[in-house]
């Protein structure tokens, strides 16, 4: 597979889906009329759900990268609610509910009746969000992993149980109010040094692939999805996509709160093979991680008249994933 092709700025005249300069070619599957609409319109997401632009962005990119080949097994969750309330669909693919927690397990039992077929061309996609990924169906996951059964499992990480009314997962971040970490007492919101890290977890499997995307990057979740369609075994890609409704955030912020969760260092866009790193999308523009709390309000209470040093534990955590993964672009802008 050919390296990622950098396309600066002044190119696109956006970050995310332009391409107006571009050579057909060149664009992504986004800008192209020939693109699937496997999330189809229509379905019942909320308005400005990252989500919904997760799975769009990812199906169809693994869509023209399998030639239209492609099973999706889909976790009980927010993505299946709003987009398949019986009898509709917005889905333009095979498409199977499983549980709340299976998901990982019904991919690896549809991938295997395809080998059992002798349909190798027909390649397989489990989904789910952060609840179903890393607390209920953990389980199921890690074996898929160790197994290495050929699916590429992807993770829509919202951090938390959105759509059962906002609880707390494991991929809740620390100080973040939830139905179930109020913003009350001497420490409110969630608390430090709880959740897990899936993507670190499923390098420690060295299955073939990991990777983290954000929807503010779209070429960069194209390319990845892309490359993991191109490999067999199990490969995990964790992206990251806001929730306006949970995050108390404005619906028209939701690309702009996933860029400032990269450009602070919060979220970290890295690729692993076999339980290394091979690449780290570096920062544009360092951002305090202030920009990005103050815009949701879940973290409206570290926002009084004083400041809260809370918010200064939060810097340290995105300081330590810039030193980790070497985020910081010291040559300048990156495409």
């Amino acid at each position: 597979m050919e390296e990622m092709q950098t396309v600066k700025f002044y190119q696109t005249a956006t970050f995310t889906v332009g391409n107006r300069l571009l050579a057909e070619h060149e664009r992504s599957v986004q800008a192209n009329m020939r693109r699937t609409n496997s999330l189809n319109s229509g379905h019942r997401a909320c308005q400005g759900c990252g989500e919904a632009l997760g799975a769009r962005y990812a199906i169809d990119a693994a869509m023209r990268a399998s030639g239209n080949k492609l099973i999706a097994v889909n976790a009980t969750g927010c993505l299946e609610v709003f987009s398949t309330p019986y009898p509709e669909t917005s889905w333009q693919v095979p498409w199977i509910h499983s549980l709340f927690g299976n998901a990982a397990a019904v991919a690896s039992g549809v991938a295997a009746a395809l080998r059992v077929r002798g349909q190798t061309d027909v390649r397989v996609i489990a989904q789910g969000g952060d609840g179903g990924t890393t607390d209920i169906g953990f389980g199921c996951l890690s074996g898929m992993f160790e197994r290495n059964d050929d699916v590429l499992y992807i993770c829509y990480d919202n951090e938390a149980y959105m759509n059962t009314g906002v609880q707390r997962s494991s991929a809740t971040p620390p100080t973040a109010r939830t139905a179930t970490t109020a913003a009350v007492g001497r420490e409110p919101g969630n608390v430090f040094g709880t959740g897990k890290n899936v993507p670190l977890i499923a390098m420690a499997h060295y299955i073939p692939y990991v990777a983290t995307a954000s929807v503010a990057n779209l070429r960069d979740l194209e390319y990845k999805v892309t490359k993991a369609m191109s490999i067999r075994g199990a490969r995990y890609i964790h992206i990251h996509v806001p929730c306006p409704l949970g995050w108390g955030s404005l619906p028209a912020d939701t690309i702009k709160l996933a860029r400032l969760a990269v450009e602070s260092g919060l979220f970290p866009l890295f690729e692993a093979e076999h339980g290394e790193i091979t690449r780290c999308t570096k920062i544009r523009r360092k951002q305090p991680v202030e920009n990005y709390l103050k815009l949701q309000k879940r973290f409206a209470h570290l926002f009084g008249k004083e400041p809260n040093p809370r918010i200064a534990r939060i810097q340290a955590t995105a300081d330590r994933n810039i030193a980790k993964f070497g985020l910081l672009d010291t040559e300048g802008a990156h495409g």
